[in-house]
């Protein structure tokens, strides 16, 4: 059984970590940076996913932290669409595009595997050890 001392040991909130500095790189750029409304959200949507699994984590039971995960996976679906509105708008081009969209598609790999141990495992209403 995978025990995480922290929420920082967990790889999804380290991807998740990687996908916020990626997007605050590409939003701070051109055309986008001038878009407040879209910029700010993508920012918000994107630190909502590592900031749900830490405290989803801290919550200390399985049944909470898969609760927090499935919010975390709402917020990358929101970022996804918002990378989709960014192209859309030319505010990136097909490589970041692509780039961004690989990672993302990472981090909901990490955080849906993440989910399904946890679910799988059977300890639903258990305790992390710290």
């Amino acid at each position: 059984m995978t025990v995480f001392r922290s929420f920082e040991d967990i790889d999804a909130w380290k991807k998740a970590r990687q996908l916020v500095n990626e997007i605050y790189a590409v939003s701070a750029r051109g055309t986008f940076a001038r878009d407040p409304v879209l910029r700010d959200q993508i920012r918000r949507a994107s630190i909502s996913v590592p900031s749900n699994i830490a405290e989803g984590f801290e919550r200390r039971g399985n049944a909470e932290f898969i609760q927090f995960l499935s919010i975390a996976r709402g917020s990358v679906a929101e970022v996804r669409t918002q990378v989709y509105l960014a192209f859309d708008q030319s505010y990136i081009d097909p490589d970041q595009f692509a780039k961004l969209q690989a990672l993302i598609a990472e981090v909901q790999g990490k955080n849906g595997g993440l989910a399904a141990y946890l679910w799988k495992s059977g300890l639903r209403g258990s305790k992390f050890k710290s």
